[in-house]
């Protein structure tokens, strides 16, 4: 099972007051795994920068000029993340900016349908609580001591992680079907777990003593037992 973890970052709050993209973030997940395949961009925004929007991911208008365009990474883009279903907290601020891009350049937008939303998954575990990124690493204890700032990547990191925890955690099995998932996708071989034989083989834990007690008591039993004629 493939999905894609994605965050972005913007000018500001809203495409519709005229704020753009200007990172963009993918992870690629088999069975909840991380698989190490990425996508990342910076964007130039072709407009300024508000000082608040720099505060939370420290992204200058002088850092971002010059970089691609949407429209430049468009496709690339589109080809990671397929058709598979995207995994994004508060999905509507994201795919509103992603669609937004898209309009502007005349491609169809993508369907809310394949957002799944882990804010919404969090708020109907943890009614009440504090459901942001920070706070879903602090509950999960998951290590996001190198996010001083936002970042579309770092953060898809992380919140490839918290949706692991979400989905029920680190299951015995998980790790190693992930594992071969992975390898079957890139087209190499996977591992297959293969039980190795012991070196030496182990001493009988019955005495003889023990076993000439058990002989003894099965051959008094009445009747012919059905372990009995089986051996003979």
């Amino acid at each position: 099972m493939r999905e894609i973890v994605l965050d972005t970052e913007t000018t500001g709050l809203s495409p519709q007051d005229g704020h753009r993209l200007v990172e963009l973030g993918c992870i690629e997940l088999f069975n909840h795994m991380a698989t190490g395949k990425f996508f990342h961009t910076y964007l130039d925004p072709e407009r300024d920068m508000p000082a608040g929007a720099e505060k939370i991911h420290g992204l200058t208008a002088s850092f971002l000029s010059g970089k691609p365009k949407f429209a430049d990474k468009v496709e690339d883009f589109l080809a990671f993340i397929g058709d598979d279903p995207l995994v994004i907290h508060n999905a509507s601020f994201d795919m509103g900016f992603i669609n937004a891009e898209l309009a502007r350049i005349g491609r169809p937008a993508l369907p809310m349908a394949r957002a799944i939303d882990t804010l919404d998954i969090a708020r109907r575990r943890f009614p009440g609580a504090q459901n942001n990124l920070d706070a879903l690493c602090r509950r999960f204890n998951v290590d996001n001591s190198g996010r001083e700032k936002h970042g579309a990547l770092l953060d898809s990191e992380l919140l490839a992680e918290v949706y692991l925890e979400l989905m029920g955690g680190r299951q015995p099995g998980l790790v190693l079907q992930a594992e071969i998932e992975a390898a079957r996708a890139s087209g190499t071989d996977a591992v297959k777990p293969q039980a190795r034989p012991r070196p030496e083989p182990l001493a009988p834990r019955l005495t003889a003593a023990e076993r000439d007690a058990h002989d003894a008591f099965v051959g008094a039993l009445r009747g012919e037992a059905l372990w009995k004629a089986s051996t003979n």
